[in-house]
């Protein structure tokens, strides 16, 4: 579930925030599978969420640059990460071979989810097909 921008009402609060707020509670444990933990914080610093937006600005300046094939695993149902972010990096990276899984069975920490396998697997079976695509071309 990857993040490129928040759609947050208090997104653009951040920057002044940060200098008067240490932190907001931690967003943890989106997990639908039961009795599952990924051992989140639980707070969020908002001077490391402000900084993450600086990452953001720099991702969406180069994203055109990424030319090599690519898999995107995203949750059909985040509480922490929207599925525009998918999308818009879908949409903007220069790469012929672009691919997204929705995965129907977990929230965010996916790869602690029920769809784990299939994130595992489906990720072996991308490596596996573009070095034998590369192999092929040599």
């Amino acid at each position: 579930n990857p993040a490129v921008h928040s759609e947050r009402p208090d997104r653009h609060l951040l920057p002044v925030l940060r200098l008067v707020v240490p932190a907001f509670p931690g967003i943890v444990n989106d997990i639908k599978k039961p009795d599952q933990d990924e051992g989140g914080y639980t707070k969020m610093p908002l001077k490391a969420a402000y900084s993450l937006t600086q990452l953001w600005s720099a991702i969406k300046t180069d994203i055109t640059k990424v030319n090599q094939p690519i898999l995107v695993f995203r949750s059909a149902d985040d509480h922490v990460v929207e599925p525009s972010n998918t999308a818009w990096i879908l949409a903007n990276v220069a790469s012929k071979d672009a691919e997204e899984v929705v995965l129907h069975e977990s929230y965010h920490v996916a790869t602690l989810d029920n769809d784990a396998p299939t994130i595992f697997d489906g990720s072996l079976e991308f490596v596996n097909r573009v070095l034998a695509s590369k192999q092929a071309a040599k």
